[in-house]
């Protein structure tokens, strides 16, 4: 059954990124609001004596249609096999293996940082972001076989989020709606995280569900791309996740690669902190804990951890 709604999937993935890729703005955005629209409409009716039957039936039915819907469209893939099974080595991860690995993103990132442009404050920006985007298509078609055997439709179904404003104090960068196939992104991010959350949602697109599974695959994405914009959001983004994944057992180790970042990642990561640091609220908090809740219900460890994604990490490394 599960290789039925795999290769059911990649159909609809297809046909979907066809229809909706042409709309200018996010048409499964749209879609969410009207839904929410139409709940919030269910649930006041049912606070009425005269329409509250009818009004919870509709709230009912309409959840169950959904959810069913997003179970034939996207749910199924939870249950694929995980991309740690088609790894030969499957060791645990280590942290001295992670440290080696640590150091050398950090002088990848250095040199590629070189290369890529700054606005009047030194900050990484991107000056062009559909090259961007098509990079990632050209580079979904030449992932290992081992890894993927999906197909690529090469289809540019990118979409700036319509709730951006309200995404920067929910800590979410991106999302992907698997009733349009549209890969989401929040626009407003800082662009160091822009090239990254493209790719990862893109492996979603491609069928991988699994959220640090969609982080491996937007590794293996970015790390070979020759778009120098792409390549440094990638490199730092797995800078980044070995550094969060050691800091518990040697944070001074951490401390030190964080002191060797050149002036201009060190610029970067600072921009990046104030980000957040500006954004943070009980928004973030509650999108995290549901986000946390959705995630453990649909086979996975979680929201905060980076643990599997590490695991992938060294295991394609080794």
């Amino acid at each position: 059954m599960i290789s039925f709604f795999e290769g059911f999937i990649e159909w609809q993935k297809k046909i979907h990124q066809q229809l909706f890729s042409w709309i200018p703005f996010s048409f499964g955005d749209l879609i969410y609001i009207i839904l929410g629209i139409f709940l919030l409409y269910c649930i006041v009716l049912c606070f009425k004596k005269k329409s509250r039957n009818r009004a919870f039936l509709k709230l009912l039915v309409t959840i169950n249609i959904f959810y069913f819907i997003y179970q034939i469209f996207w749910g199924m893939l939870y249950f694929q096999t995980p991309i740690i099974k088609k790894l030969s080595s499957q060791k645990d991860p280590e942290t001295g293996k992670a440290k080696e690995l640590a150091l050398r993103y950090l002088e990848k990132c250095k040199t590629t940082r070189k290369s890529v442009r700054e606005d009047k404050n030194g900050i990484f920006i991107i000056t062009d972001l559909t090259t961007v985007q098509v990079e990632i298509l050209q580079q979904q078609a030449k992932l290992p076989k081992f890894i993927s055997d999906k197909q690529a439709p090469q289809v540019n179904s990118f979409k700036s989020s319509l709730f951006k404003s309200i995404m920067n104090f929910t800590g979410i960068l991106g999302y992907y709606n698997p009733f349009t196939a549209e890969a989401q992104y929040n626009s407003r991010l800082p662009h160091t995280m822009i090239p990254f959350t493209s790719a990862h949602e893109s492996s979603h697109q491609l069928g991988f569900a699994r959220e640090q599974e969609a982080n491996f695959v937007g590794y293996l994405i970015g790390v070979h791309s020759n778009n120098p914009d792409l390549k440094y959001s990638t490199e730092y983004f797995t800078l980044k996740s070995l550094l969060r994944f050691i800091v518990e057992e040697d944070p001074e180790f951490v401390k030190s690669v964080l002191n060797r970042y050149s002036d201009a990642m060190k610029r970067d990561r600072l921009y990046e902190r104030s980000f957040i640091l500006r954004h943070q609220g009980w928004l973030d908090d509650f999108f995290g804990f549901t986000n946390n809740m959705f995630l453990k219900s649909n086979q996975q460890e979680g929201a905060v951890t980076y643990s599997y994604f590490i695991d992938l990490l060294l295991n394609y490394e080794n």
